[in-house]
């Protein structure tokens, strides 16, 4: 049994997870109504609202998994990408535990996680070698990537966002229609009301390449907003076609990739996964499986660090104590 720590952004989380996919406990505090008046994250704040929780996480995720610090059999924490004050909680949270239990402790890549989070219970997925190769596509409010993954711990990375992420787009268009945040799920709800083709905004499909931008999108939309000044505003409608247009760029990029380089399976993984259409898109699209963790796993939490870990402590992975923080840690280079 490993127990994960995850304090990468405003989610303070702990879980404890056995043989790399049964979720004994998996605890997470969110910080999202602390945040919302800022329109993001804040910091400093995230930082020491950390802090505050780490310990009471920490000893809810135990005690409802029936165990003790003893019963583990390693520390898993997450050590990067994300916020650098916030992610020191995290490991010297667990570097603590781990030295006062004289447990082995190791850092994980969050977005390793991220993708792990596809092989724990309830996902319908196994860990067999027969996933491999699959496409991974990581999107959340930091992050858009598309990623080759091989086998376990071998990853190649295929292409990126090259300005905002798909979650950050998110965010700032739900602050041009006025929704608030976070602006994932208030434009989802919005667009139930609308029409995808309501408005035919733009695709940055950058041919010959894996990456992603949304920038020209955000900049359709924030004209499309001003040009009905003095007038209604159909949010729903636009939040609808501007979903779409997301969707459609995400899951036409993921679905060439795994033709292309002959994928077993795609996995759709991080946030934005969390979404409706994008989800429904993926696997209307899709010539190969499609893995989708449920909604509350696309979050961040800490069951998919122990997760993670589980793979790189059967291999005799540890991390030393001098582990430090990677605020702009990558998963892979091309």
């Amino acid at each position: 049994m490993i127990l994960g720590i995850e304090t990468s952004c405003d989610e303070t989380a702990a879980a404890v997870v056995a043989e790399g996919y049964k979720i004994r406990s998996n605890v997470v505090a969110s910080q999202v109504e602390i945040h919302a008046p800022y329109g993001g994250v804040f910091p400093e704040i995230a930082s020491r609202e950390h802090v505050l929780k780490i310990v009471p996480v920490v000893k809810d995720a135990l005690e409802q998994a029936g165990v003790t610090l003893r019963d583990l059999t390693a520390i898993a924490v997450t050590h990067g990408p994300g916020l650098a004050g916030a992610l020191l909680v995290g490991v010297n949270t667990a570097k603590a535990l781990a030295f006062a239990n004289d447990l082995p402790f190791i850092g994980i890549n969050h977005l390793e996680g991220h993708i792990y989070a596809s092989w724990l219970e309830g996902t319908g997925s196994v860990l067999t070698d027969s996933a491999f190769p699959l496409i991974a596509l990581l999107v959340s409010g930091g992050h858009s990537e598309l990623v080759l993954m091989r086998d376990h711990g071998d990853y190649q990375r295929l292409g990126g966002t090259l300005d905002d992420a798909a979650g950050e787009a998110f965010d700032k268009v739900a602050r041009l229609l006025g929704l608030g945040y976070p602006g994932g799920p208030a434009i989802q709800k919005a667009a139930e009301g609308g029409s995808a083709n309501a408005f035919k905004l733009p695709r940055a499909w950058l041919r010959g390449t894996y990456d992603f931008s949304f920038s020209g999108l955000k900049t359709a939309v924030l004209h499309l907003v001003q040009s009905f000044e003095g007038k209604r505003l159909p949010v729903a409608d636009i939040a609808a076609s501007f979903q779409a247009a997301v969707a459609d760029v995400l899951v036409e990029k993921t679905v060439r990739a795994a033709a292309e380089l002959g994928a077993a399976q795609i996995v759709l993984a991080g946030g934005v996964s969390a979404n409706t259409r994008l989800r429904k898109t993926m696997l209307a699209r899709a010539e190969v499986p499609v893995v989708i963790p449920p909604v509350q796993l696309c979050m961040d939490n800490a069951a998919m660090i122990a997760a993670a870990a589980w793979r790189r402590i059967e291999r005799g992975e540890r991390s030393g104590w001098d582990l430090d923080v990677a605020p702009s840690l990558k998963l892979a280079s091309r």
